[in-house]
Protein backbone atom coordinates (compact mmCIF):
# COMPACT_ATOMS: atom_id res chain seq x y z
CA UNK A 1 0.00 0.00 0.00
CA UNK A 2 2.82 2.35 0.57
CA UNK A 3 4.35 2.32 -2.57
CA UNK A 4 1.07 2.66 -3.84
CA UNK A 5 0.08 5.88 -2.05
CA UNK A 6 3.59 7.36 -2.83
CA UNK A 7 2.99 6.84 -6.76
CA UNK A 8 0.15 8.97 -6.36
CA UNK A 9 2.06 12.07 -5.71
CA UNK A 10 4.87 12.95 -8.11
CA UNK A 11 8.07 13.39 -5.76
CA UNK A 12 10.66 16.46 -6.54
CA UNK A 13 14.15 17.08 -4.06
CA UNK A 14 15.18 20.30 -3.81
CA UNK A 15 14.71 23.28 -1.32
CA UNK A 16 11.37 24.43 -0.62
CA UNK A 17 8.68 26.74 1.57
CA UNK A 18 5.95 25.00 2.58
CA UNK A 19 2.48 26.33 3.79
CA UNK A 20 3.63 26.29 7.43
CA UNK A 21 6.66 28.11 6.07
CA UNK A 22 8.83 25.36 7.30
CA UNK A 23 11.92 24.37 4.66
CA UNK A 24 12.02 21.00 3.35
CA UNK A 25 13.99 19.19 0.60
CA UNK A 26 10.68 16.90 -0.32
CA UNK A 27 7.94 18.29 -2.43
CA UNK A 28 4.68 16.31 -3.60
CA UNK A 29 2.81 16.97 -6.27
CA UNK A 30 -0.75 17.23 -5.19
CA UNK A 31 -3.49 18.38 -7.32
CA UNK A 32 -2.59 16.03 -10.07
CA UNK A 33 -4.23 12.60 -7.92
CA UNK A 34 -7.22 14.51 -8.36
CA UNK A 35 -7.76 14.09 -11.93
CA UNK A 36 -9.50 11.00 -11.88
CA UNK A 37 -11.19 10.37 -8.76
CA UNK A 38 -11.80 6.95 -9.58
CA UNK A 39 -7.98 5.95 -9.06
CA UNK A 40 -8.41 7.81 -5.30
CA UNK A 41 -11.67 5.70 -4.45
CA UNK A 42 -10.16 2.65 -3.19
CA UNK A 43 -7.91 4.59 -1.26
CA UNK A 44 -10.41 6.37 0.44
CA UNK A 45 -12.22 3.24 1.12
CA UNK A 46 -9.45 1.99 2.94
CA UNK A 47 -9.02 5.08 4.81
CA UNK A 48 -12.87 5.06 5.64
CA UNK A 49 -12.65 1.66 6.44
CA UNK A 50 -9.92 2.78 9.53
CA UNK A 51 -11.87 5.73 10.42
CA UNK A 52 -15.16 4.11 11.17
CA UNK A 53 -14.46 2.48 14.24
CA UNK A 54 -14.05 5.74 15.56
CA UNK A 55 -17.77 6.62 15.12
CA UNK A 56 -17.07 10.40 13.75
CA UNK A 57 -20.53 11.48 12.42
CA UNK A 58 -19.29 14.40 10.58
CA UNK A 59 -15.77 14.24 8.12
CA UNK A 60 -14.03 17.60 7.79
CA UNK A 61 -10.85 18.15 5.28
CA UNK A 62 -8.54 21.59 4.81
CA UNK A 63 -9.67 23.06 1.38
CA UNK A 64 -8.74 22.23 -1.42
CA UNK A 65 -7.69 19.17 -1.76
CA UNK A 66 -8.27 17.70 1.59
CA UNK A 67 -11.71 18.29 1.03
CA UNK A 68 -12.02 16.47 -1.90
CA UNK A 69 -10.71 13.08 -0.30
CA UNK A 70 -12.62 14.30 2.92
CA UNK A 71 -15.61 14.48 0.51
CA UNK A 72 -15.35 10.97 -0.45
CA UNK A 73 -14.95 9.47 2.74
CA UNK A 74 -17.83 11.44 3.98
CA UNK A 75 -19.69 9.28 1.24
CA UNK A 76 -18.59 6.00 2.23
CA UNK A 77 -19.44 6.79 5.52
CA UNK A 78 -22.42 8.46 5.36
CA UNK A 79 -21.54 10.88 7.37
CA UNK A 80 -21.75 14.83 6.94
CA UNK A 81 -19.15 16.88 5.77
CA UNK A 82 -17.60 19.84 6.43
CA UNK A 83 -14.35 21.83 4.66
CA UNK A 84 -12.19 24.13 5.89
CA UNK A 85 -11.34 27.00 3.82
CA UNK A 86 -7.71 28.79 4.12
CA UNK A 87 -7.14 32.39 5.15
CA UNK A 88 -4.53 34.84 5.51
CA UNK A 89 -3.37 35.92 9.29
CA UNK A 90 -0.88 37.93 10.42
CA UNK A 91 1.92 36.98 12.70
CA UNK A 92 4.86 38.32 13.72
CA UNK A 93 6.97 35.12 12.89
CA UNK A 94 7.36 33.27 9.93
CA UNK A 95 5.43 29.77 10.88
CA UNK A 96 1.75 29.28 10.11
CA UNK A 97 0.73 32.47 8.39
CA UNK A 98 -2.31 30.66 6.67
CA UNK A 99 -5.45 29.50 9.10
CA UNK A 100 -8.15 27.73 8.32
CA UNK A 101 -12.21 28.23 9.31
CA UNK A 102 -15.48 26.80 8.73
CA UNK A 103 -17.71 28.73 6.78
CA UNK A 104 -19.79 30.83 9.02
CA UNK A 105 -23.34 29.24 7.68
CA UNK A 106 -22.15 25.68 8.91
CA UNK A 107 -20.55 26.50 11.76
CA UNK A 108 -23.33 25.75 14.39
CA UNK A 109 -24.15 22.73 12.66
CA UNK A 110 -21.14 20.99 14.35
CA UNK A 111 -21.66 21.77 17.83
CA UNK A 112 -21.01 18.68 20.07
CA UNK A 113 -20.80 16.44 16.76
CA UNK A 114 -17.19 14.24 16.27
CA UNK A 115 -15.18 14.64 13.49
CA UNK A 116 -12.43 12.98 11.93
CA UNK A 117 -10.27 15.43 10.31
CA UNK A 118 -9.15 13.99 6.68
CA UNK A 119 -6.38 15.35 4.56
CA UNK A 120 -4.27 13.68 1.63
CA UNK A 121 -0.64 14.23 2.99
CA UNK A 122 0.61 15.69 6.59
CA UNK A 123 3.96 16.92 6.56
CA UNK A 124 4.07 19.94 9.11
CA UNK A 125 0.45 19.57 9.27
CA UNK A 126 -0.19 23.33 9.04
CA UNK A 127 -3.58 22.85 7.46
CA UNK A 128 -5.32 19.95 9.72
CA UNK A 129 -4.10 21.83 12.69
CA UNK A 130 -5.82 24.80 11.75
CA UNK A 131 -9.17 22.46 11.10
CA UNK A 132 -8.92 21.21 14.03
CA UNK A 133 -8.38 24.27 16.33
CA UNK A 134 -11.54 26.03 14.37
CA UNK A 135 -13.95 22.84 14.68
CA UNK A 136 -12.70 22.79 18.41
CA UNK A 137 -14.15 26.70 18.11
CA UNK A 138 -17.54 25.24 16.79
CA UNK A 139 -17.58 23.35 20.11
CA UNK A 140 -16.84 19.91 17.70
CA UNK A 141 -14.79 16.81 19.29
CA UNK A 142 -12.00 15.98 16.46
CA UNK A 143 -11.50 11.73 17.46
CA UNK A 144 -9.54 10.78 14.79
CA UNK A 145 -7.29 12.47 11.71
CA UNK A 146 -6.79 10.24 8.49
CA UNK A 147 -4.32 10.89 6.05
CA UNK A 148 -3.21 9.04 2.96
CA UNK A 149 0.30 9.31 3.61
CA UNK A 150 2.10 10.97 6.71
CA UNK A 151 5.32 12.76 6.36
CA UNK A 152 7.59 12.77 9.73
CA UNK A 153 6.39 12.83 13.13
CA UNK A 154 4.32 15.80 13.25
CA UNK A 155 1.10 14.09 12.27
CA UNK A 156 1.44 11.94 15.42
CA UNK A 157 2.81 14.23 17.58
CA UNK A 158 -0.64 16.58 16.53
CA UNK A 159 -2.77 13.63 17.04
CA UNK A 160 -1.03 12.94 20.93
CA UNK A 161 -1.80 16.95 21.20
CA UNK A 162 -5.43 17.11 20.62
CA UNK A 163 -6.25 13.66 22.06
CA UNK A 164 -7.11 12.17 18.48
CA UNK A 165 -6.34 8.67 16.89
CA UNK A 166 -4.09 8.59 13.68
CA UNK A 167 -4.92 6.79 10.49
CA UNK A 168 -2.74 6.60 7.81
CA UNK A 169 -2.60 4.30 4.86
CA UNK A 170 1.64 5.17 4.54
CA UNK A 171 3.77 6.65 6.56
CA UNK A 172 7.54 7.74 5.93
CA UNK A 173 9.12 7.91 9.14
CA UNK A 174 11.69 10.10 8.69
CA UNK A 175 11.42 13.49 7.15
CA UNK A 176 13.63 16.68 6.58
CA UNK A 177 11.70 19.75 8.17
CA UNK A 178 13.60 22.84 8.71
CA UNK A 179 12.61 26.55 10.69
CA UNK A 180 13.86 29.10 8.28
CA UNK A 181 16.43 29.86 10.76
CA UNK A 182 17.86 26.44 11.19
CA UNK A 183 17.46 25.37 7.30
CA UNK A 184 20.94 24.06 6.40
CA UNK A 185 20.36 24.48 2.84
CA UNK A 186 19.91 28.36 3.56
CA UNK A 187 23.01 27.73 5.35
CA UNK A 188 24.72 26.71 2.29
CA UNK A 189 23.19 29.20 -0.03
CA UNK A 190 21.09 27.02 -1.76
CA UNK A 191 18.15 29.42 -3.07
CA UNK A 192 14.46 28.08 -2.20
CA UNK A 193 12.60 26.65 -5.59
CA UNK A 194 9.61 27.68 -6.95
CA UNK A 195 7.13 24.44 -7.01
CA UNK A 196 5.59 25.20 -10.08
CA UNK A 197 8.58 26.24 -12.15
CA UNK A 198 9.55 23.09 -14.69
CA UNK A 199 12.38 21.01 -14.02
Amino acid sequence: MQDDVLNLFAARRGHFRFESGHHGDLWLEIPPAYIHPNRLRKYATELSNRLAPHGPGAICGPMVEGAFLAQMIAEELDAEFYYAEQFARPRADELYPIGYRIPQELRALLAGKRVAVVDDVINAGSAVRGAIEDLQACQARTVAIGALLTLGEPASLLARQSGASLEALSRLPKNNLWEPTSCPLCASGEPLEDPSSPR
